[in-house]
Formats: structure tokens, sequence, C-alpha cells
């Protein structure tokens, strides 16, 4: 028998290898971003354009590499990170498996420009899907500059995997977020497509989670710090009210790695328990420093998730440092039983002796004495003159007609008949309609009873509805006495920026909109003021979550997100002529069966089902 097993090119074992690292053009940003810390840079740029997949270049000032590494840089596994297997227990660096300029070159164009502090010349080298096309000499400013175009030129399935423009580059927004996060004393800067859209200096981390969230997210961050000898933990949290129905702002970083933990992300909502209301999260931006030797980065290719060794006491330190935090800030009520008791003495008062009050007593006060009018003077009691008293009554001399009282009519308390007879007669009666359980509609037809579940029923209602205005741009809205100014992240005001048409097509009616805020002059009828808020958050999570971004599904995605949120939810209490209408309105609906979600809106029990569980 012929030996089968044999191996790999070396071009085809880089593209699998890719497959791992890289996996959509916001996995290269990472790499190259983490590269060019390890680089010692303190000045880092990024550059973008169609979502990373035409180009992304990260350009740093770091240390940069000679011609020798700047070659060897492209190898598998080659990394100045490791000498020995011990090393891996002990890491203190982003990159050190040597693994993604090697992945990174095979499925892309790669140049790339480097020099060190010592050389007056630096080296510019081309490669193509794994090829050294070029490798010359070149006069380039110290540091490295990486530009990675036409990612997966060689692949083309993978290319086709890859998602819009919009979504990529919302990714990409993302990695740039952790990374930016994570070494606030590296000034970033990020261009899309020409335009810049971060520059954020040098500072300390609670300006710049100030300048990637906006001004308004200073007022929501509480501090948290806690040293113990298992980990060192500091950081924000943001106050209960501001939790959102969307993950957005929650960040782990461990060892300055951003991580993922869903283990510690259960502390937090365990210290949050009871403040924040059901289905929405806190925001937190938690710095875990442990010991390297006590932490497992390389479980898996993205080195977000991590495994540490004692778990168990990391959740409870986490969990006991955030609720202290909310108590010392005053986020949460609590009782004091030892605040010093002088402390509650006003100001004005603290130099003041102490009297004691003065009592005074009217000895000739009788209290059996009748007396026909008193007025109170200070601590005495004095009477007052009644004479004249007929004329308060000038001007009233209408006579009274005593004969209106047999035009009142009473309430009567007879009980007329039976309450289950007059219960059976409206049953019987085709069309009528009733609430069961705060949840379901049930209405009565020639061949029996509908059940209807209120909420989804509503929600195919709207829908239509919303869909329909979307489409002739004929929607009624109801203009604001005062507009409303709401604050968004940058991200978050791009998003608005591109479904601002379709939300303009349903009723909102937009005023400016600065680098933080968004001004409202108009909502659709059915939105009130109170829920703006909530539904903007509610439409730039969904739209964040959402695969396809085209305008049909744009279009589909806000209208179920508008329906979803302002539907009528289970528990509510709907009026008899309320039912009414949802019953006669979902049976104008195109579509009655299924809520936009596909769910079932009603069932039908025929007068055969109903005898069949009496035989």
């Amino acid at each position: 028998m012929a030996d089968i097993i044999r191996l790999l090119p070396d071009h085809v074992a880089n593209q699998i290898a890719a497959g791992e690292v890289v996996q959509r053009p916001a996995s290269v940003v990472k790499e190259l971003l983490e590269n060019a810390i390890d680089a010692q840079a303190t000045e880092i740029k990024l550059i973008v354009k169609d979502g990373g997949k035409t180009l992304i270049q990260v350009v740093d000032n770091g240390i940069g590499m000679s011609g020798t590494d700047a070659r060897l840089s492209f190898e598998r596994h080659a990394t100045s990170k490791i000498e020995k297997a011990e090393d891996l227990f002990n890491l203190s660096t982003k990159g050190f498996r040597g693994e993604a300029l090697a992945s990174i070159a095979a499925i892309a164009h790669v140049e790339m420009m480097t020099r060190t502090g010592e050389d007056e010349i630096g080296t510019h080298i081309k490669i193509e899907g794994s090829k050294v096309i070029s490798q010359e000499v070149a006069v380039v400013p110290k540091g490295t500059s990486m530009l990675v175009k036409h990612l997966f030129f060689n692949i083309p399935a993978r290319r086709n995997f890859l998602k819009s423009d919009q979504v990529e580059f919302r990714h990409i927004t993302d990695e740039f977020h952790r990374v930016a996060l994570a070494h606030p004393q590296i000034s970033f800067c990020f261009y899309n497509n020409g335009g810049e859209l971060f520059n954020l200096p040098e500072n300390d981390f609670r300006k710049r989670i100030v300048h990637i969230f906006g001004r308004k997210s200073n007022e929501k961050l509480v501090p948290v710090t806690e040293d113990t000898q298992v980990v060192k933990i500091s950081g924000f949290i943001q106050k209960p009210e501001f939790a959102k129905k969307s993950r957005g702002e929650q960040f782990f970083f461990a060892n300055n790695r951003f991580i993922k933990s869903p283990y510690l992300h259960h502390a937090v909502l365990g210290a949050f328990d009871g403040l924040i209301r059901p289905g929405t999260h806190p925001g937190y931006f938690l710095c875990l420093d442990v010991d390297p030797a006590s932490i497992d980065i390389n479980i898996h290719p993205t080195k977000t998730e991590v495994k540490f060794d004692d778990e168990h006491t990391l959740y409870a330190i986490l969990k006991s440092s955030v609720k202290h935090s909310l108590g010392q800030f005053n986020v949460i009520p609590a009782l004091d039983f030892e605040q010093d008791q002088n402390l509650e003495t006003p100001y004005s008062y603290k130099d003041k002796g102490v009297s004691l009050p003065k009592v005074s007593v009217d000895a000739a006060f009788n209290p059996f004495q009748v007396v026909e009018h008193k007025t109170r003077v200070g601590q005495h009691y004095s009477k007052t003159s009644t004479k004249g008293w007929e004329n308060l009554y000038q001007g009233f001399e209408t006579p009274i007609n005593r004969d209106g009282a047999s035009n009142l009519e009473f309430e009567s308390e007879t009980i007329n008949g039976s309450i289950f007879s007059s219960f059976n007669e409206q049953l019987d009666t085709i069309g009528t309609t009733f609430q069961l359980r705060k949840k379901y509609i049930i209405t009565t037809i020639k061949s029996g009873m509908v059940v209807i579940n209120q909420s989804r029923a509503h929600q195919r209602i709207l829908y239509e509805d919303f869909l329909k205005n979307i489409t002739i741009k004929k929607a009624v809205s109801q203009q604001l006495l005062f507009p409303l100014s709401l604050s968004f992240s940058l991200d978050e005001i791009e998003i608005l920026k591109e479904i601002r048409n379709n939300l303009c097509a349903v009723g909102f009616v937009f005023g400016t909109i600065d680098e933080n805020v968004v001004e409202i002059k108009g909502v659709p009828v059915i939105v009130t003021e109170s829920e703006v808020q909530m539904v903007m958050e509610q439409l730039i999570a969904d739209y964040q979550m959402e695969v396809a971004v085209d305008s049909f599904s744009q279009s589909d995605m806000l209208a179920k997100t508008l329906a979803k949120t302002l539907s009528v939810k289970t528990g509510e209490v709907l009026d008899e002529q309320s039912q009414t209408a949802l019953v006669n309105d979902l049976f104008a609906c195109k579509e009655t069966t299924l809520s936009p979600f596909n769910k079932r809106t009603y069932i039908t029990i025929t007068e055969n089902d109903l005898d069949r569980k009496f035989i």
C-alpha cells in the first residue's frame, strides 16, 4: 500500500495558520497595534480604508528593526519574546508566538518600512502571499510602518465571507478601543477613508475613557480601587442609572491586555444586583494586575480568553470591590452607624452656646370657657369682635330652591340578575373581547374563539406600519416643545448618521449632530419623550449586531427594533376599546399569523376542540 500521509507545503500551512490568527480585518489591526506597543512606541497611527479590505496601515515611532530582523519577522514562530518553554508562563508582552506577520503575509500584500535609532537608513520589504517580492534599503523615519493591502486576495472564499465595510469597520473600531484603553500612556490616531476619527493624546485612564466615549461619560464613572496579595484592581464602573440594554461599554484588562471573562462579568453583575432594571447591563472599565505566572493567556489564538489560577478568590475580591465603590460614593443608600454626630451641626451654630428652651404658661387660661371666636397671637388667645357679621352675607339673598333635591339620582346597590349570566351573554356575542392574565386577548368567532398574544400581535402591527412609512416616507411626526440633546460616543454617532434617513422616514426630526451630542426636534406619534433615549440605544445596539446593512435590511431592522421596543408588553392592562382595536388591526395586516420575529401571534380554538375536552 502506498504512503498517503505527506507534509503540507509552507504556503498552505501559512494559510491554514492565518485562518486561526486572521479572522477578519480587525484581527490584523489588533496584531499590528500590539506589535507597535511591544516596540516601545509612544505614538501610533492607524489608517484604514474600505473597512480594512483595501488598506490597513499602522505607523509607530518604536525602536524599529534591522534588515535581518525585518526579514526574519515574517517566518513562522520567529519571535524575540521567548527563548525557552518556561517563558510562556511569565509573559508581559503582547505578541509572543511569532505567527502574526507570517499569517498576514500569507493572505495579503504586505509592505514593511522600518529603521532603528542607530541606523541612518532603513529597510523596505514587499511580500505577496508569503513570497518576498523585494527587499531594499530605503530612507524611512525611525520606527516601523506596516501596510496590509488586499486582504484575502488569494483566498476568494474567505473574502466573500467578509461582511460589509460598515460592519468590518465597527469591528476595527472595537479593537482600537480595547488597545487604546489598555494603554492610556500612548497617544493614538485613527484615520478612516481619509478622515480623522480619533486623536487620543497621552493621558490618564479616566481622560482616555472620556476622549473615546464622549464628555458626558465623565459624570457616569465611579472609581474602583483594591490592592490585595492576589490581585490589584483599578478602574471605573458606571453608575446604575446609566445601565444600557446593550453590552457595549464593558471592558476587562488583565496585565494591560483586553480579556473576555464571563465568570468575572458575573461577579460585576452580582455587585449591581437590585440596582439596575432587568434586561439592562452596567458599564465598567476594570484593570486587573496579577502575577504573570498565575495567568495563562495562550489558550486561544486571539489571546482574549485567559485562565486564572485562583478564579474563586478573584471573583470574591472583584465583587466586594465593586460593591464597596458603589457604597463609598453614595451610589446606593446606606446606614452609617459610626458617623460623628458633631458633623450634623450646621456651620453657623458651631460657636453658639447651649441654652434651655423657655416655656411660658397662661395661668388664666380656662379650657372650659365657651368662646365664640378665637385668634391666636403669639402664645396667647384673645377674643375678636363679632359685631356686624350680617354684612358678610349681603348680595346673597337669592332664594334657595328646596325642590331641587327631587332631581337628584342615587346610585342603586340592587344587583339585577347573576354576574355569571351577564358574562355568558357577553361570550355569546360574536366579536366580544377580554384580556386574560394581562398577556392574552380572547375574542369570539363563529367557529369558536381566538387567543391572541397581545405583545406579538402589536409587534406585527407596528412592524408593518413602520415599514410602510419608511417606504412611502409619509410618517406623521410630533414636534417637541423643547428639543432633546442626547449624548453618544463617536462610533454611535456614526451609526446614527448611517440610519438617519430611515429614522426621518418614520417620524424622527433631527437638529444639529455634534461631535458627541445629537439634537432631536421631533419624534413619531407613538414615541413619548421619555422613551427617545431608550429607543435610540436599542436601535444602535441592534444595528451593531446586524449582519447585513444594505438598504432593505436596514429598513427591516429599523422597523423590527421600533416594533419590539414600542409594542405593548406582557403585564400591561388594556381596556375593552384597546383590545378591540388591537384585534381589528392585527387581522388587517398582510401577515397575521407570525410576528416580525417568526413567532405565532394567535391560536384558534374551535367549538369541536372544546367539545372533545368534555368527553
